[in-house]
């Protein structure tokens, strides 16, 4: 069998914890039961972070302008911190688990060779989304930040990503969505001040009267 250049070029991760991941699906293995809910779950779950996102502009319509920059900034933050893990991965290039260990118990399909592992895009979402609120409501944060860990371990559970592909994202996606969170805050405030002066006003302010309250 010719084995495609991507792969051969590729780098190979399972000597970092590749024992931790054949635990972690040797789990998968045991709990059968588990694979359908959780595969289905790594890719739907990811909407639990959007809908704590609109959780938070709702509640932001009624904190003030800068509560309602960081809401809105919370999609571009995610969106960020997603493409700078996009450029890692393809300068890493480390091949998928179902390519350096197919002998592994695997749930998931295994992608094209060019799909590269670290850091894991699911995790990356997940992180981000974590990052993006702690500014903006520490309550919604809690709560995805407990998403984030159910979302990174279905990822090594189904034999997508390595523990340290988990791990590589949330270390590339929290400091780049919570800088570009501040940054929002700090420099696009008046953009959406202006904003709320327009016809979009009711969308960005719940009612004339609506004080500013600080960034819990």
């Amino acid at each position: 069998m010719i084995v495609p250049a991507t792969a051969q070029l590729a780098f190979d991760g399972s000597g970092i914890d590749g024992s931790l991941f054949t635990s972690v699906t040797g789990l998968a293995r045991d709990t059968r039961w588990l694979n359908a809910p959780l595969e289905l779950w790594t890719n739907l779950g990811l909407g639990v972070f959007a809908v704590l996102m609109l959780a938070g502009w709702w509640a932001a319509r009624r904190r003030g302008m800068e509560a309602m920059t960081l809401a809105l900034g919370a999609p571009v933050a995610v969106v960020a911190a997603f493409a700078v893990a996009e450029v890692v991965k393809k300068i890493v290039a480390e091949a998928r688990p179902c390519r350096s260990m197919p002998h592994a118990y695997l749930v998931d399909a295994c992608p094209g060779p060019s799909d590269y592992a670290f850091p894991s895009g699911h995790a990356t979402v997940a992180a981000a989304t974590v990052a993006a609120l702690f500014l903006l409501d520490r309550r919604l944060c809690a709560i995805a930040a407990v998403f984030a860990v159910v979302e990174g371990f279905t990822r090594v559970y189904l034999g997508a990503h390595y523990p340290h592909d988990v791990l590589g994202s949330a270390l590339v996606a929290l400091p780049v969505a919570f800088l570009t969170s501040l940054a929002l805050r700090r420099y696009a405030t008046p953009l959406i001040e202006a904003l709320g002066r327009g016809a979009l006003r009711p969308l960005l302010i719940a009612g004339p009267g609506a004080a500013p309250q600080p960034t819990r």
